[in-house]
């Protein structure tokens, strides 16, 4: 029989990562979404609402983020990156803002943005820092209404329900063909 207890691996090291880049974006100050000017880079985000929609309005204007996410570079999960240049985190930005933009009851001026990048070398710890975050502030986007950083799937894969966020702020093309 095997002893769970003397196989579970446990540390503090992931939640003190997280803490340590939550506490790193809270020095850093709040861009529009998305962020103006380009920059190179991968890493995690944290988008902020300061709207009057009636759902979201308890965070507007404080710290707590509407959404956490990630973006990584080309080849992180094989570990040979092979784009080390890529704009991936303002790309990612760029990408939600036209969700929002799209939807036909949010204003794009009532989000704004914070950001890590993380260097390519450092690429694994990417997913790490981000699932931590989302346990530790429990964003609505990524907890309550799932859905805001779904792409769109593609022809022949239409049959699909459509997303929680996708009902709650209908407007994104591809996602009006979701059954």
């Amino acid at each position: 029989m095997i002893d769970v207890g003397n196989q579970t691996f446990r540390s503090g090291v992931l939640i003190q990562l997280a803490n340590d880049a939550i506490n790193f974006m809270n020095r850093t100050p709040r861009h529009t979404l998305p962020p103006q000017g380009d920059f190179i880079g991968s890493g995690v985000y944290m988008i902020f609402y300061k709207g009057n929609f009636a759902k979201y309005s308890h965070l507007s204007n404080t710290n707590t983020p509407i959404y956490v996410g990630k973006a990584v570079p080309t080849g992180w999960r094989t570990g040979v990156i092979s784009k080390p240049l890529e704009k991936k985190l303002k790309s990612r930005l760029s990408e939600h803002a036209r969700s929002i933009n799209a939807a036909s009851n949010l204003n794009l001026s009532d989000f704004e943005c914070k950001f890590a990048i993380i260097p390519n070398d450092l690429a694994a710890i990417i997913s790490v820092i981000e699932s931590t975050m989302i346990q530790l502030l429990q964003p609505i986007w990524n907890t309550t209404i799932d859905g805001f950083g779904n792409h769109d799937p593609g022809s022949g894969r239409y049959q699909q329900a459509r997303s929680n966020w996708d009902k709650l702020h209908p407007g994104r093309a591809w996602a009006e063909k979701l059954q």
